[in-house]
């Protein structure tokens, strides 16, 4: 598992590698993986960070855990894989990004690819999940591994946009110096919280895009491909 780590977080991660809880994570997970359904598949439990070097790292996205749907998740948070039906939270991602940046379209798939390879570090905070079964690896020590990612980034990089969707992405706000960079909060994009007044109108894309300009780095392309009316 840990083995086929993208190059650039093996170095930044090699001390936290060495703990013995990663080595007691990769077992549990494999003996998770070994008895029931679990996803993403084994290969893609590390594609946030495998599509997103730690060097490009512009934006973070803090996800709670994957889809626990069939070929849902593709280990990119608020993700799912090429042919999936868009799942409502992120139906509501694209409808606020539609009227923050003034677009009329959706796009015919919800594979946030695109926006990992620009930049944009999509992490869960735990990375597995069981089959039809929210939340079923919260024991798992993922929380611990993914602080680590969160706590490397924010004390060796400079001017990252963190965006905290929700109660439980900003508990993990915490651990971020919002001296050194730009911390940005609203409701979770979910029905509940979104058509309580808690997500529309945070113009979260805009306001990232006009930091990273400030700061002379290349904005987002936010705008998928396969767009449809």
């Amino acid at each position: 598992m840990i083995p086929n780590l993208q190059p650039s977080w093996q170095a930044i991660l090699e001390e936290e590698l060495k703990k013995p809880y990663v080595a007691a994570l990769q077992e549990a997970v494999a003996q998770e993986y070994a008895q029931y359904t679990c996803y993403p598949p084994q290969e893609l439990i590390f594609e946030a960070l495998n599509q997103c070097s730690f060097e490009d790292v512009k934006v973070v996205i803090i996800g709670q855990d994957p889809y626990h749907g069939a070929g849902e998740a593709n280990g990119l948070c608020f993700s799912v894989s090429y042919g999936v039906a868009i799942p409502p939270s992120l139906r509501n991602i694209f409808r606020e990004l539609n009227d923050d940046l003034g677009e009329i379209l959706l796009p015919s798939s919800g594979n946030l690819l695109a926006w990992a390879k620009q930049g944009v570090l999509l992490l869960n905070a735990t990375l597995t999940v069981r089959k039809d079964s929210a939340n079923s690896h919260k024991h798992l020590p993922w929380q611990e591994f993914t602080t680590a990612i969160i706590e490397r980034i924010n004390a060796e990089k400079q001017d990252v946009v963190f965006l905290l969707w929700g109660g439980f992405a900003q508990k993990k706000g915490k651990l971020i110096d919002r001296k050194k960079h730009l911390v940005l909060e609203s409701g979770h994009p979910s029905p509940l919280s979104a058509n309580q007044g808690k997500w529309f109108g945070n113009k979260h894309f805009s306001q990232v895009n006009a930091y990273l300009k400030a700061k002379d780095k290349e904005p987002i392309n936010w705008v998928l491909n396969g767009n449809v009316r």
